[in-house]
C-alpha cells in the first residue's frame, strides 16, 4: 500500500465529482443500468457510509471502494451476487436484523492507475473495515477483470484455470483477492441482471444487432440475449463467490 492512503467515507467524505468520473471511464455504459444497483445505491452511501472508502495518491483520489453489511448464516452462498447483497441488506435492516458479515461491493480505480498496485490496496482496506467494524468474514461477489476475453467460456470452468504457477487462479482480480487470503467458493451466475431495449443496448454496446440472437458484446462476461420481436435484450452477468476469513 505504499503510496496511497485510504479513507473511509465517515472519515472523509468520498468526493462524489471525482468518484463518477473514475466510474464512467472505467465501466462499460451497460454496467450503470443494473436496476437494483440504481435504486438502492444512493441509499447504501447514505446509510452506510463508514462501509465506503476512497483511495488517494497524494491530493489525487484514484480509486473508490463500496462494501455493505449482510445476514449470512455460514451456509450456501445465493447464485444473486451484487443484487442479492444489496437486496438482502435493506431487507435485514427494514426488521431490524443485525448482520454479520461484510459483503464487498466494488472497487473502480481510474484508468491512470490500474496495474499498480491500487488493487491489492482497496482489497486490504476493505479487509480493515470488516475488522474495524467486528466482522470476521468478508465475502465478495468477485467480477473477474479478464473473464470478458473469454465470453463463451462457462464461468464454472474459467474459474478452475490457474495462473502461471499452477496454483494461484488464472484472473488477475481473482489473483489479487486469494493472495490476500481468499479462497473461491462457488459461481454466483446471476449476480446482475440488466435488460434494455434493442435500442438501448445497441447505444451500450455501440454495436447493432441486426436480428434475434446471442451476441458477444465488448465488456460483457457472457453473451448478451437479443429479442428482436420482444424488443428487449438481456444480460445475466455472472461473478465468483470468494471469502476472507480474518
Amino acid at each position: 500500500m505504499t503510496g496511497y492512503t485510504v479513507f473511509a467515507s465517515d472519515e472523509l467524505p468520498i468526493d462524489e465529482e471525482a468518484r463518477w468520473q473514475i466510474t464512467v471511464d472505467a465501466w462499460a455504459p451497460f454496467m450503470l443500468e443494473d436496476p437494483i444497483s440504481n435504486r438502492l445505491w444512493d441509499r447504501m452511501m447514505s446509510e452506510y457510509t463508514p462501509f465506503q472508502f476512497s483511495i488517494f495518491e497524494g491530493e489525487t483520489m484514484i480509486a473508490a471502494g463500496n462494501s455493505i453489511p449482510v445476514v449470512w448464516d455460514g451456509g450456501d452462498l445465493p447464485d444473486g451476487g451484487w443484487d442479492w447483497a444489496l437486496e438482502s441488506a435493506f431487507e435485514a435492516q427494514a426488521v431490524g436484523i443485525k448482520p454479520n458479515t461484510l459483503c464487498a461491493i466494488s472497487v473502480t480505480i481510474a484508468r491512470s492507475h490500474v496495474g499498480k498496485g491500487v488493487s491489492r490496496a482497496a482489497v486490504e482496506a476493505m479487509r480493515g473495515i470488516a475488522r474495524k467494524h467486528g466482522f470476521d468474514k468478508l465475502i465478495a461477489p468477485v467480477r473477474p477483470n479478464q473473464k470478458h476475453l473469454y465470453p463463451l467460456v462457462p464461468m464454472e470452468r474459467y474459474i478452475t484455470w490457474t495462473h502461471t504457477d499452477g496454483e494461484a487462479p488464472f484472473d488477475a482480480w481473482l489473483r489479487t483477492h486469494w493472495r490476500a487470503g481468499a479462497r473461491i467458493v462457488k459461481v454466483a451466475p446471476e449476480s446482475m441482471v440488466i435488460r434494455g431495449t434493442v435500442a438501448e443496448w445497441e447505444g451500450w454496446a455501440s454495436m447493432r444487432f441486426p436480428e434475434s440472437g446471442s451476441y458477444v458484446v465488448p465488456a460483457a462476461l457472457n453473451p448478451v440475449t437479443i429479442d428482436r420481436e420482444r424488443d428487449l435484450g438481456v444480460y445475466v452477468e455472472p461473478n465468483v463467490w470468494m471469502l476472507h476469513t480474518l
